[in-house]
C-alpha cells in the first residue's frame, strides 16, 4: 500500500507548510487562522457497530461549503496513509474501503457546509487506528491547521441479552398483570454501562400509521428509573401502575423486570427488550456504542366491554305473596383473573310503572355492604358475596313497597383491588331487568269527618271531631290516620308544622297505636275511640284554630310471618269548617263597659253643675253683706 504524498500549490510538502501556518499562527494571534476540530481522543467503539466522527473547520477563507478527506493510519502499517473517503473525489478510496464507501457502509454526511461526519455502519476489527480529517485548503495562504486526528479503538462486542420466557399470543383480559423479564451482560476492560427498556410496537389502531414503536419504561445508564414520555406511561408510573427494577441473577448477568399491574386495550402489540452498551468519551459525553433488541412476543388485550357479562338470576318476571322472601342473584364474568380487580355491585330498583332508579344496596370494592333504601332496609335484608362473581340480594319479608323493576349494576376497576373514593370504574355494566310482584287482596277505604255542632262551639271549649273510616279486605288490617288542618287566615311566619298541599299536619294515630303530635300552638290529643271511628280533640280552642279539617287513611295488613306493612290503599275524607263563636262572658263584657262609663260621665256632670251654682250663690251673699 503506498504512500499519499498531498502536494501544495508550490509543489513543497504539506506538512511543512502546516507547520509553518501553525507557527505563523501562534505568532500572530489576533489574525484568523484555519482550524480543523475532532473530539478528544481515545475513543472505543464495539466491533459491528457504527462509528461517527464529526469533524468541523473554522477560520478558513472562500466558500462556505468545505471539502472533507478521511485518511486512516492503522497501528500495524508502520504509519502509512490510508485514504478512506472524500466529499470531492469518488475515487479517493483505496482498496480497503473501495467497495465499503461504494455499498455506502462508509460515508461522509453533512452537518452543515463546514461541518460533517465519517460514519462507518459496521466496524471491523481492522478499522482500529488513528483517523485524520483532513480540509483542502481555500484560502489565499497557509494559516493555521488544515487537519486533526484521533485515536479509535475497536474493542470486541461482549454485550448479551436472553429472555426467561416468550408471550403466548392468547388474548389476555383488560386489567390482567404483566411481568417480563430480561436479562442483560456485558464483558469489558473498558468501564461501561448498560441500559435496559422495555417497550411496544403497535399492533394496529392510528399509532400505527408512521412511528408506532413506545418506549414503555426504562433503567438508563446511571440505575434511573425513567418512564416512556407517549402513551401516558409517565402518569401511569407516577400512580404506581408501571414499574421496572434490577435484580441480580446468575453468574454476570443482570435481570431487569417491568411489571404492568393492569392491562389497558392500547397495551396491545409488539413487546421487545433494548439493552445498550454505554461509555463516556474524553469530552465528557456518553456515547451509545453497542445495542440489542430482544422480541418478547405478541399480546393481544380484550376490552372488559366486549368481555364483561352481568345477568339478574332469576330473569323475567318474579311474583310472591306478601311476607314472602326475595332472592335474586347478580351473576358477573369476563372480568379475568378476581384478584386483579375490584367491583362495586349494586342493586337498583325502579317502581313498578318506571319512574326514578333508587339503590336498595351495595357491596363495595372493600366487602362493606351498604343500604340504600329505607323501605328495604325496613323488612330486613342481607346482600353478600356467595363466590367469585356471584352476589346475591335477600329481602327477608317483600311487602307492597318492595315491588317494581329490579336491576343489578357492576363497575370494575381493571387492576386496581383498593380503588379510592374518586377513582373512576373502568367499565360500568347492568343486567336487565326483573319485574317483582305482589299478589295482595283488593282493599277498599273510605273516609267522612263528623263535627257536632251541637252545643255550640265557642272558644275556650273542646272541640271534638271524628274520623269514621270503612275498610273492606279479607286480610287482617289496621288504619293510620292523620289529621289536616288549613287556617283560614295565612300561616305565620314562625309556623312550624309540616305542609303538604292540602294543608298543615297535625297529628298522627299509627296503626300500631302510637300517637305523633306535630302542632306546638295548641293543645291536642287523638285516640282511637271504636273500631271504625278515630277522635281529634282541641282543648281550649283558640281562634287560631279556625279554618278546615281533613283525616286522610291508610291501610296496613299483616303478612303471614306477622309483619305489618302498608298496602298502599288510602282515602281523604272531605273538609269540614270549624267556626268558634265568642263566650257568653265576652257577649256581657262591651255593656258593662259602656253602662260603667255612661254612669260615671253622668256623675261627675252632675257634680260639676251642683258645685258650679253653689259657688255662684255664696258670691251673691257675700257681695250683699259688704253694702
Amino acid at each position: 500500500m503506498a504512500f499519499i504524498s498531498r502536494q501544495t500549490p508550490s509543489g513543497a510538502g504539506e506538512a511543512d507548510f502546516h507547520r509553518k501556518g501553525s507557527q505563523v499562527c501562534a505568532e500572530l494571534q489576533w489574525c484568523v487562522c484555519r482550524e480543523v476540530t475532532l473530539p478528544a481522543g481515545p475513543l472505543y467503539r464495539v466491533a459491528g457497530f457504527s462509528l461517527s466522527l464529526p469533524c468541523a473547520v473554522s477560520g478558513y477563507e472562500g466558500p462556505r461549503t468545505q471539502e472533507f478527506e478521511w485518511y486512516l493510519y492503522r497501528d500495524d502499517a508502520g504509519g502509512r496513509q490510508i485514504a478512506v473517503v472524500s466529499t470531492r473525489d469518488a475515487g479517493f478510496p483505496y482498496a480497503p474501503f473501495q467497495g465499503r464507501v461504494q455499498a455506502g457502509e462508509v460515508r461522509v454526511e453533512r452537518d452543515s457546509g463546514d461541518k460533517a461526519r465519517l460514519i462507518i455502519q459496521r466496524l471491523r476489527p481492522d478499522d482500529q487506528g488513528r483517523y485524520e480529517c483532513y480540509t483542502p485548503s481555500t484560502d489565499t495562504r497557509f494559516l493555521g491547521n488544515y487537519s486533526s486526528s484521533v485515536e479509535v479503538k475497536v474493542i470486541p462486542d461482549t454485550l448479551l441479552i436472553t429472555h426467561s420466557r416468550i408471550l403466548s399470543g392468547q388474548p389476555v383480559t383488560e386489567g390482567t398483570e404483566l411481568q417480563l423479564t430480561c436479562a442483560a451482560s456485558v464483558q469489558s476492560h473498558q468501564h461501561t454501562h448498560v441500559s435496559v427498556t422495555f417497550g411496544v410496537r403497535s399492533s394496529g389502531g392510528a399509532e400505527s400509521q408512521g412511528h408506532n414503536l413506545r418506549e414503555i419504561i426504562a433503567i438508563d445508564r446511571e440505575l434511573r428509573v425513567t418512564p416512556g414520555h407517549s402513551g401516558g406511561y409517565g402518569k401511569r408510573y407516577r400512580d404506581g401502575e408501571i414499574a421496572v427494577e434490577k435484580r441480580k441473577g446468575d453468574g454476570a448477568r443482570d435481570l431487569y423486570v417491568m411489571k404492568v399491574n393492569a392491562l389497558a386495550p392500547e397495551d396491545s402489540g409488539s413487546y421487545f427488550c433494548e439493552a445498550v452498551q454505554w461509555i463516556r468519551d474524553p469530552d465528557g459525553k456518553w456515547e451509545r456504542i453497542a445495542q440489542r433488541t430482544m422480541e418478547l412476543g405478541n399480546l393481544t388485550v380484550q376490552p372488559l366491554v366486549d368481555t364483561l357479562s352481568v345477568r339478574s338470576v332469576p330473569d323475567g318476571d318474579v311474583s310472591l305473596q306478601p311476607g314472602a322472601p326475595l332472592s335474586l342473584t347478580c351473576q358477573v364474568t369476563g372480568v379475568g383473573a378476581w384478584n386483579r380487580s375490584a367491583l362495586l355491585v349494586q342493586w337498583m330498583r325502579r317502581g313498578p310503572t318506571g319512574g326514578v332508579e333508587v339503590e336498595v344496596s351495595r357491596v363495595g370494592p372493600d366487602g362493606v355492604v351498604t343500604w340504600g333504601d329505607d323501605v328495604s332496609r325496613a323488612g330486613g335484608g342481607s346482600m353478600e358475596k356467595e363466590a367469585d362473581g356471584k352476589f346475591s340480594l335477600r329481602l327477608f319479608s317483600v311487602h307492597p313497597a318492595d315491588a317494581g323493576l329490579y336491576r343489578c349494576a357492576v363497575s370494575v376497576y381493571a387492576g386496581r383491588l383498593t380503588p379510592g373514593p374518586s377513582s373512576p370504574a373502568t367499565i360500568t355494566q347492568r343486567s336487565e331487568w326483573v319485574t317483582v310482584s305482589l299478589k295482595t287482596d283488593d282493599v277498599r277505604v273510605s273516609a267522612s269527618v263528623d263535627l257536632p255542632r251541637r252545643p255550640l262551639l265557642r272558644r275556650g271549649s273542646t272541640i271534638t271531631m271524628l274520623c269514621n273510616v270503612s275498610v273492606e279486605t279479607s286480610a287482617s288490617s289496621q288504619v293510620e290516620v292523620q289529621w289536616l288542618q288549613k287556617p283560614e287566615e295565612p300561616a305565620r311566619k314562625d309556623v312550624t308544622f309540616s305542609e303538604d298541599a292540602t294543608g298543615q299536619l297535625l297529628a298522627t294515630l299509627s296503626y300500631d297505636g302510637l300517637t305523633r303530635i306535630y302542632s306546638n300552638a295548641s293543645d291536642l290529643s287523638v285516640d282511637r275511640v271504636s273500631a271504625t271511628s278515630y277522635r281529634l280533640r282541641i282543648f281550649s280552642a283558640r281562634e287560631e284554630d279556625q279554618g278546615h279539617y281533613q283525616c286522610q287513611v291508610e291501610v296496613w295488613s299483616q303478612d303471614p310471618r306477622g309483619g305489618w306493612y302498608n298496602t298502599g290503599a288510602r282515602a281523604e275524607s272531605e273538609t269540614v269548617h270549624l267556626y268558634l263563636y265568642a263566650r257568653v262572658a265576652d257577649l256581657l263584657l262591651i255593656p258593662l263597659v259602656v253602662g260603667v262609663s255612661s254612669a260615671l260621665f253622668v256623675g261627675v256632670l252632675i257634680i260639676a253643675t251642683v258645685t258650679c251654682c253653689f259657688m255662684k250663690r255664696l258670691a251673691r251673699q257675700r257681695s250683699r253683706i259688704r253694702k
